[in-house]
């Protein structure tokens, strides 16, 4: 018997499925999953407060395979997982889909104004002009990160007519490399951030690459807070030196309610919602988990396992 720890909230959804070699004990309490942690070969520790979650990690010595619903794997001691012989798989691709569709959301709203809108239909206000005029069709953007979400946002942006130049290590046509990018800054109307947060990514984006953009340019950050500065960002912003900036992610999280970033012209912030902004993700993660563990049993490479020493 392979003995599992997994958290009660995909208990419904898993369950009925799993295999007579498993022995599942389901933990609904941080205090549960310290207990149980030791016991664990396979572990689905995840928790809202990363820090625990990383020291549930750390307790299970027995640990062969973690798995997790969230594609961010900044939070998880990576080196430990490797020193110890375990394999990680993330959730890198459950929620791109509408992680997609919210850059495109972004980018429209940014575009004509939306809220700007909305502001006044609440006000009871008919507009006589539209306060946004910019159009996607012909404009250009710089992708930074072509995985699972960077991809589907390259479909959904052809179809609106936006020439997209990708940034990804291998090169190839109409792709840039990691050292080719910065050059070309000042081309592109939009610059959209989709890569993973590593210590190559970290503060990628500083006073240097924002003075580097169009003075219209609107960054859109779907990734970390971390892969901005985030002082630099306001100042470009405060000085009218960026076009503005969509932001799902800030550093911290949540920010502060006094933090400058709310008030900075041109900003918009959605508190990391696009991931959760659908209802499969629950099913998507279980199916995947499921399908991981028949591939376990028969001694078979899992999906979407995490490079523990890249960090992603």
């Amino acid at each position: 018997m392979t003995h599992a720890v997994i958290n009660a909230l995909i208990r419904p959804l898993v369950e009925p499925q799993l295999p007579g070699w498993l022995e599942t004990e389901w933990f609904t309490t941080v205090d549960e999953l310290m207990d149980m942690a030791p016991r664990a070969e396979i572990g689905w520790f995840d928790l809202w407060d990363k820090g625990q979650m990383a020291t549930a990690v750390a307790a299970a010595t027995r640990l062969k395979w973690l798995n997790s619903i969230y594609a961010g794997v900044d939070h998880v001691p990576l080196a430990l997982l490797a020193e110890r012989g375990a394999i990680y798989t993330n959730g890198a691709g459950i929620n791109a889909i509408t992680i997609a569709e919210w850059v495109v959301m972004g980018m429209l709203t940014m575009a004509k104004g939306y809220d700007t809108i909305v502001a006044a239909g609440e006000r009871g206000e008919w507009l006589l002009d539209s306060p946004g005029k910019r159009e996607l069709f012909g404009s250009k953007a710089l992708l930074l990160g072509y995985g699972a979400i960077g991809q589907l946002v390259d479909e959904r942006l052809a179809a609106f007519g936006v020439e997209v130049v990708k940034v990804r290590r291998s090169g190839g046509a109409g792709v840039l490399r990691p050292d080719e990018w910065r050059a070309r800054l000042g081309e592109f109307d939009w610059v959209i951030l989709a890569l993973p947060a590593t210590p190559e990514t970290d503060g990628m984006i500083g006073a240097a690459e924002l003075a580097a953009m169009k003075a219209d340019c609107v960054l859109v950050n779907v990734a970390r807070g971390t892969v901005v500065d985030q002082d630099a960002l306001v100042a470009a912003l405060q000085g009218r030196r960026l076009g503005g900036a969509f932001l799902d992610v800030t550093e911290p999280e949540p920010l502060p309610a006094d933090h400058p970033l709310w008030s900075t012209p041109n900003t918009r912030i959605t508190m990391h919602l696009s991931g959760t902004a659908q209802s499969r993700m629950f099913q998507r993660s279980a199916a995947r988990f499921l399908a991981n563990l028949e591939r376990w049993h028969r001694g078979e490479p899992l999906e979407h396992m995490v490079d523990l020493a890249r960090g992603y």
